[in-house]
């Protein structure tokens, strides 16, 4: 097994807040089984908290059991490329019951194949609206999967909502699974990163467009404040030559130079991540280096440190002493599509944008290194790091 892939998806020494979890819901697993009223399980918590953890762990206990029809769908592709290499190294498994929602809906509709459980992480990339590009006729994945298995195990993640295709928050799901049985189980406890409560709420209050203080220092969580992009590569590609899994991140927006569309700074100037059907995911790829990851790479993943540009999209209001959205500099238009069951509104974009920041973050167990486009942003942070210096 990959070790990289095994240290984050799977851990020998579990928490006791995770078995607790893990008891718990295979006493409902269990009792939806006998049921069958396509129940739903549905595992809540933030970046971090080792929602995929607890999910693999159910993963491994079912899904090698042949007493069990069972399946793993995830719509993220990166992460199917994962979960896929995992999968072939754990005793058991069959590598072919692990797909996109997509296909498996539309397999099992027409060849009218039944599960007991399907398992499904990052649910809140599953389609709630019909996606025909995507060769996705449905109206929303969710109820085509509950129709399918006697239990779905789902994680949830409200705040890593980006797009309106697919768009889910907590009156959309309970609307969904409507009179279906369901169990939230609930983690609140932080797993990735090294860094305190006080620490990762920094980083909410700043997405969240709340007045701007000085990073708190207490823990082991490496910060850093830089006044160019340039600095910040510099000490990503000293940290990935030390420890590994140290990449460059961005928010949309950068503007394209003379037909280019990379991210550009002061002296840094990379490409955006690139799509390849390549089975090693992007942050593993040794190239990975020399170019800019995404929410469409790295959500679900986990790196070392993060070095991160705060795009255009992101300015700063002196009144309020606050980081703003601004929605028309954010270029990934994807995020804009209308539906036509619902309008978004302006501060619901704004939502979508700020979460993108929020996970990118997150990224990072051991440290964040951090500068923004914005100059009037990019001075206010680097006067506040500097002060508390």
């Amino acid at each position: 097994m990959n070790e990289i892939l095994k240290e984050q998806f799977f851990v020998d020494d579990l928490s006791a807040d995770q078995k607790n979890v893990i008891s718990q819901m295979n006493t409902y697993i269990g009792q939806s089984l006998q049921q069958n009223l396509h129940s739903v399980a549905i595992i809540k918590g933030a970046a971090g908290t080792g929602k995929s953890v607890v999910l693999m762990e159910l993963v491994r206990q079912y899904m090698t059991d042949k007493n069990y029809q069972t399946a793993l769908v995830v719509n993220h592709p990166e992460l199917y490329k994962a979960y896929r290499d995992l999968g072939k190294s754990i005793p058991n498994m069959d590598v072919k019951s692990i797909l996109r929602p997509t296909a498996l809906i539309n397999n099992a509709q027409k060849n009218h194949k039944k599960y007991d459980i399907i398992f499904v992480d990052e649910a809140h990339l599953l389609y709630s609206k019909s996606e025909p590009y995507a060769h996705y006729r449905g109206q929303n994945q969710l109820t085509d999967l509950m129709n399918l298995a006697k239990i779905v195990v789902v994680v949830y993640d409200f705040d890593q909502v980006f797009q309106s295709k697919m768009y889910w928050d907590k009156e959309l799901l309970f609307k969904t699974i409507d009179q279906h049985p369901y169990q939230i189980f609930d983690m609140n406890f932080q797993y990735r990163m090294v860094a305190s409560d006080e620490q990762v709420a920094w980083m909410d209050d700043l997405t969240s467009q709340k007045p701007l203080k000085a990073f708190p220092e207490n823990s082991d969580f490496e910060f850093k404040v830089f006044d160019t992009a340039g600095e910040v590569f510099e000490n990503i590609k000293k940290r990935n030559k030390e420890v590994g899994m140290s990449r460059m991140v961005a928010t949309s927006g950068f503007p394209r130079i003379d037909g280019r569309h990379n991210v550009e700074m002061d002296t840094f100037n990379l490409p955006w991540d690139e799509w390849d059907p390549q089975r090693t995911h992007w942050a593993k790829r040794e190239g990975s280096l020399t170019q800019v990851g995404t929410i469409y790479t790295l959500q679900g993943f986990d790196l070392n440190y993060v070095g991160m540009i705060i795009g255009p999209s992101f300015g700063y209001d002196k009144a309020t002493d606050s980081m703003t959205i601004i929605p028309e500099k954010y270029s990934h238009k994807e995020i804009f599509k209308k539906r036509k069951d619902r309008k978004f509104t302006q501060e619901e974009y704004k939502v979508f944008i700020a979460n993108v920041l929020n996970v990118l973050m997150k990224r990072g167990k051991y440290g964040l290194y951090l500068t923004a486009y914005d100059d009037d942003l990019r001075q206010r942070l680097v006067e506040l790091y500097q002060n508390k210096k």
